[in-house]
């Protein structure tokens, strides 16, 4: 019955998936079938051939086999590895080269002989290429082929660097790379235009040959091509989709990339369910959206013909399902961000009392406030809340180098006018000047050019803030110290950063806390400072009563909104406001126009905010609530 009931779940799904809590756990998992393997091979007396990925995803298992060879003694001695891909052209000691990733990762911590390594050669002249590659496949064929293939996956669907269109007997080969991967490249680079335009991949056809496939996939931004690469029909256009033809192949997720399969983002479509209160909002409002319906008009019928016939038998009728789940959406709206003073907050997002807050707005970098929440900034403001701003980062990498050179510039030029001595800061810009010239791609700038980047994004947060009415003892430049760490370092270290949050937390002892809560990248700035913020609440819980009846809400970046049935506070926005808000955004005169990382979308951020807002309200509105000009959400993190 249990694999009746299995099967069931997964009909959707056209190859094998396992789904595990965490990147962390899978990885391990991984590893541990690869090190078996590796082990088997050995006691046999035979070779291991591996097919090896780059790229964030696999790191974790490198670094658990990286683990095991230090603590349990495995050998990497009969282990032969071919890497899939490398960027073309590419210096092997180039920060950005494949081989550089593997030997950080993987290959100087195990005893792997380096005659056994063979990645992709990026420095090969073009006529040399295609025997190359011939030669790449004779060198797999030669050792019976890949016992165990390791593979990412892109944004485009690719396997490899085999994008769109690929064939899916294709070879090792030379490729074009789709825009959106070098998009996708753009940071490690240090802008997509620095980033190659082609590289060598293994093909499709070769990947095929190996005895068992593992694609693995972490976070929540894998989750849309997860979803088409595992439920959608075979197509070229999206690569991946050619492994349901194979027998061999399994998914490895964690709960955010596997979140949009069905049976875990509609799971009423396979099986029956537990119909508590998150997810009959959840799948009422997907029913509305879904027949373009308000939800008050839905039926009885409309259930039962969208595979949600146990939720209205047991709770029904259906609209007294419809009238439940639209209270629920009317309540999340208020305009009163911060509580309304003398008024029943039972059936509000926030509550009533203190009737004057003391709110933190953490902003990770020194734009995500006025971008993000701008409206809402303003609002607290406007109804007399002490409202605290503290920008996390300096952002520095996201000034163009001719920026800091122009307030350079002005600087000498301010020196002179007033009569002030120049000489030293002269002799810096010079030196800068030499610099740059030779800068290459995602270089790491001189110490003096981080720190001019740093004040012209201080400036214009500190504009920004006051342009929202906060006083200049008010606005909090943290600065904290992992983010210009990880310039220079991998490893991760937080224990400072989770100190300085805690001395300001301590220092204004809010009410209210507002953090982005944008978990996409699971490795991205907003995610790793919204990590530091709760490490350090969570100390200050232990121990202090203010931090337990703190609240903390989440808003999201430029780019995505939380999906509708999420939200639980809701905040509308007049035309003026959303007016306000925008010239609180043009304050950061350095991300507009054409910012340093754009990325997907090319419009500027104060049209993303502007539209995302807007959607928002117009989704609302299209589930039968009153229309607004704007809306900007927040959800409540619960400790």
């Amino acid at each position: 019955m249990a694999r009746l009931n299995l099967l069931e779940e997964t009909r959707f799904e056209k190859l094998p998936v396992s789904v595990y809590p965490h990147e962390h756990i899978a990885s391990v998992k991984v590893a541990c079938r690869i090190a078996a393997l590796i082990r088997s091979k050995h006691q046999n007396g035979e070779r291991a051939v591996l097919g090896l990925a780059t790229g964030a995803t696999p790191v974790g298992v490198y670094a658990e086999l990286v683990r095991q060879h230090r603590e349990e003694g495995l050998s990497f001695q009969n282990v032969v590895t071919f890497n899939l891909d490398e960027y073309y052209p590419m210096s092997p000691t180039a920060a950005q080269s494949y081989v550089t990733f593997m030997n950080e990762n993987l290959f100087d911590h195990v005893d792997i002989p380096r005659e056994n390594i063979h990645i992709p050669d990026g420095t090969l002249d073009r006529d040399e290429i295609t025997t190359y590659c011939l030669d790449y496949e004779r060198k797999i064929e030669a050792l019976n082929g890949l016992d165990l293939q390791l593979l990412g996956i892109g944004r485009t669907g690719h396997i490899g660097f085999n994008e769109p269109g690929s064939a899916p007997n294709s070879g090792t080969r030379l490729v074009t790379l789709d825009d959106l991967t070098r998009r996708d490249a753009a940071r490690d680079f240090g802008g997509k235009e620095n980033v190659p335009t082609k590289a060598i991949t293994m093909g499709i056809g070769t990947i095929f040959k190996a005895r068992e496939i593992i694609l693995m996939a972490w976070g929540k931004k894998k989750a849309p091509i997860i979803r088409k690469a595992v439920e959608g029909e075979i197509s070229s256009e999206v690569p991946a989709t050619y492994l349901q033809l194979s027998d061999k192949v399994e998914f490895v997720l964690d709960a955010d990339a596997a979140s949009e399969l069905t049976r875990l983002n509609e799971p009423w479509l396979v099986k029956d369910c537990v119909w508590d209160e998150a997810l009959t909002k959840k799948a009422v409002i997907w029913l509305a959206q879904a027949l373009n319906k308000p939800i008050l008009k839905l039926t009885d019928e409309d259930y039962n013909n969208h595979g949600m016939a146990q939720l209205a038998v047991q709770n029904g009728p259906a609209y007294n399902i419809n009238i439940h789940v639209f209270n629920q959406l009317q309540h999340t709206i208020t305009g009163w961000p911060g509580g309304k003073p003398n008024a029943d907050d039972s059936q509000r997002p926030e509550r009533a009392e203190p009737a004057r807050k003391r709110v933190i707005i953490f902003s990770p970098h020194p734009d995500d406030d006025v971008i993000s929440m701008g409206g809402t900034f303003i609002r607290l403001v406007d109804q007399g809340h002490d409202v605290h701003v503290a920008y996390q980062t300096s952002g520095n990498t996201a000034v163009w180098d001719d920026d800091a050179l122009r307030f350079v510039e002005f600087a000498i030029d301010f020196n002179k006018v007033l009569g002030y001595d120049g000489e030293s800061l002269g002799a810096a810009y010079q030196n800068m000047r030499k610099f740059l010239k030779t800068k290459q791609p995602n270089q790491t700038d001189l110490h003096e050019i981080l720190e001019v980047k740093g004040l012209i994004r201080k400036g214009e947060a500190r504009a920004g803030a006051r342009f929202a009415g906060l006083p200049d003892e008010n606005i909090h430049f943290m600065a904290l110290p992992f983010y210009d760490r990880a310039k220079t370092q991998k490893r991760e270290i937080y224990s400072d950063d989770i100190q300085q949050t805690i001395d300001l937390l301590r220092k204004v002892k809010p009410h209210q806390i507002f953090a982005a809560g944008d978990f996409a990248d699971p490795h991205g700035t907003h995610k790793v400072c919204f990590d530091i913020i709760i490490a350090a609440i969570a100390q200050l819980r232990e121990t202090e009563d203010w931090a337990r009846e703190c609240w903390l809400w989440m808003y999201r970046g430029a780019w995505h909104e939380f999906e509708t049935h999420q939200i639980e506070m809701a905040v509308p926005l007049s035309p003026q406001e959303v007016e306000r808000k925008r010239n609180a955004i043009f304050k950061h005169q350095s991300q507009k126009d054409r910012p340093v990382f754009p990325g997907d979308d090319a419009r500027e951020f104060w049209i993303r905010a502007e539209d995302r807002t807007s959607e928002t309200a117009k989704a609302y509105n299209r589930l039968g609530l009153a229309e607004y000009e704007a809306m900007e959400a927040f959800v409540r993190y619960k400790f």
